[in-house]
Order: C-alpha cells, then sequence, then structure tokens
C-alpha cells in the first residue's frame, strides 16, 4: 500500500510540477508548451518563455522543495523530534548575514549565491563543531549553538539593513523572503555536486534512520555507530540546506511540514518516507512558485510568504489533532 501511495505520489508531483510550465504573466496552453519542449532551438517568444524562464524556475523549485524536505526529514529522524526544521542548523542565518554583508560591500550579484552557500554550510559546520560531545553530536549542544548563532547572524542582517539605501535593503528582503526570480541553469550547475552528495549520503542512511527510529540504546545494541550516523546525517542535511537557501533565499515550512505529511500519507519507514518527503516538496515548491508568479502578475508573491499562509494553518492542524494510529516515530 505505502509503496501504491509512493508512486500515485510521484505521478501528481509530476502534474504538479508541469503547472509551473503553464502559469506566470503569460498563460501558455499545453500546445504551445509541447512545442516548444521538442523544438528548444525553434526560436520565438514561447521557446524564450519555456526554456529560459520557466524550466529553470520548476527544475529549481523542484530542487529547493527536494532538498529541504529531505534535510527536514533527516534532522527530525536524527533527533526524534518533529518540531525540527533544516534551518535549525544555522543555515539560513549564516547565508542571510554573508549576503547582507556581500551587498553592503557592493560584491557582484554573480557572486552572491556562491557566498550564501559558502556561509550557510560554514554555519552549519561550526554548530556542529560546538555541538560537539566526544566523538559524537549532543543534541541539546546543536539546539543551543543554532539558535546562539542564529540570533547573532540575524543581527548582522538588521545591521545591514540599517546602513543601506532602500534599494540593497530590498535585495536583502528579497533573500530573506525567498524568490526563485533571476535564477537558471547556471545556478543548477554550481549546486549539483552538493547536491548529488547529499542525497546520497541520504540515501545511504535510510536503514541507520529506520534503526534510529526505536531509540539511541537500541540503536547501540544492534551495532549502529550512532556517532558517525549522526555526523553523516547533520552533514547531508547542511549541504542540501545550503545549496537550497542559495538558489532560493530563505524558504520556510517546508522542511518543518513536510516530512509530517510524509509520514502520514506512507507510514513512519524511512525506505518509503524519505523519497515521500522529496516528493511532496517538490510538489509544493512548485505549486508555490506558480502562483506566486502568477496571481499578481507581473508582480511576484515572495514564496515564503505564501508558504507561511499555507504553512501554519497546515502544521497546527497536523500537530493537534489526535494522531490515531499513525505515528511519528518508533515502530
Amino acid at each position: 500500500m505505502a509503496v501504491a501511495r509512493l508512486a500515485a505520489l510521484g505521478c501528481a508531483t509530476l502534474g504538479a510540477l508541469a503547472l509551473g510550465l503553464f502559469l506566470g504573466g503569460s498563460a501558455l496552453g499545453p500546445g504551445d508548451v509541447a512545442w516548444a519542449l521538442f523544438h528548444p532551438h525553434a526560436g520565438g517568444d514561447v521557446v524564450t518563455i519555456v526554456w529560459t524562464l520557466r524550466l529553470p524556475r520548476v527544475t529549481i523549485a523542484a530542487i529547493v522543495g527536494a532538498s529541504l524536505a529531505t534535510a527536514g526529514f533527516l534532522l527530525q529522524g536524527m533527533l526524534r523530534n518533529p518540531l525540527v526544521d533544516p534551518f535549525l542548523t544555522g543555515v539560513s542565518a549564516g547565508a542571510a548575514a554573508a549576503i547582507s554583508i556581500a551587498i553592503v560591500a557592493g560584491v557582484a550579484a554573480a557572486f552572491v549565491p556562491a557566498l550564501g552557500f559558502a556561509a550557510g554550510l560554514g554555519t552549519a559546520l561550526l554548530v556542529a563543531a560546538l555541538a560537539r560531545r566526544g566523538s559524537g553530536i549532543d543534541v541539546e549542544r546543536l539546539i543551543l549553538a543554532g539558535v546562539s548563532l542564529s540570533a547573532l547572524f540575524s543581527s548582522f542582517v538588521a545591521l545591514a539593513l540599517t546602513r543601506l539605501s532602500s534599494g540593497g535593503a530590498e535585495e536583502i528582503i528579497a533573500w530573506l523572503a525567498g524568490s526563485l526570480a533571476g535564477r537558471g541553469w547556471t545556478e543548477v550547475a554550481f549546486t549539483l555536486p552538493y547536491l548529488v552528495a547529499g542525497f546520497a549520503i541520504a540515501l545511504l542512511a535510510v536503514p541507520a534512520l529506520n534503526v534510529l527510529r526505536l531509540g539511541p540504546s537500541v540503536a547501540r545494541g544492534v551495532g549502529l555507530d550512532l556517532a558517525r550516523t549522526q555526523w553523516a546525517l547533520l552533514v547531508a542535511a547542511a549541504v542540501l540546506t545550503a545549496a537550497a537557501v542559495s538558489l532560493s533565499g530563505i524558504v520556510g515550512f517546508v522542511g518543518l511540514i513536510v516530512p509530517h505529511l510524509a509520514r502520514r500519507m506512507v507510514g513512519t519507514d524511512a525506505r518509503v518516507a524519505l523519497p515521500a518527503s522529496a516528493l511532496l516538496g517538490m510538489a509544493l515548491v512548485g505549486i508555490a512558485d506558480a502562483l506566486c508568479r502568477s496571481l499578481l502578475a507581473p508582480s511576484e508573491i515572495p514564496i515564503s510568504v505564501l508558504l507561511a499562509f499555507v504553512g501554519v494553518p497546515t502544521f497546527l492542524y497536523l500537530y493537534l489533532r489526535p494522531r490515531g494510529t499513525t505515528r511519528l516515530w518508533g515502530t
């Protein structure tokens, strides 16, 4: 049953992403989109819109959604805490601070995503170093270090906003609010190696995630190297989150909500729940981005704003309603 639901979810995700090719400032019909996809070198406005503007955005939306949802699933599984999201490691705050400083310093826009990625990943590694206890990671230290550094870096962002003119401040706010505007194949190519590495580690960690559901004591009892598993999960989550932030800015609620939805749909077995989380993340961000650029066209709604309107009530419903026979953790 879970596999059948996963297959149905995969088909639904493809349909959700396809909406991004039709919706936008200029509505396109199925025939126009199909013709453009099969004639990429034909020229014309339709081909330009599909191949230069919409297809890269749909691809990036899928990458961002899958990355954040997978990172959230990994961290929630590692910490056995359903309230954890990918930004716990300080990736978003570190990236936002670096981007703010770069804008103040007048760094060329082409280098800003790379700086955000490097700073976000560096912050996550610093948080992990502060949370280290022995050869493993202390959960309480991880949370405290992540929250503390996030607060520190947020102050840098606030300082930058007070020192900039309106133009630069708007650029920083656009990163904070999340947007896929202006991103293309170049940014995808830059993050691709890191995305491949992050997803590969996540897939290899599936058996360990299933063991961790039983608790750390049982995991050690069956021979799981808990310290190595923690570091692998944390590195994978940090790399995926940093790559997503460099592509879209800060997109909230995906890594928090989507793993909950996936477990409700297919159960807690990581063999199906992990790919279900990735697919749901792709669909959610894909639909959100399509709506962001079509509801008020030619203006765009920040994607985090739209996701907040949907995400907050959804999360409250999922977390406060009776769980019935579906549990977040355990067998």
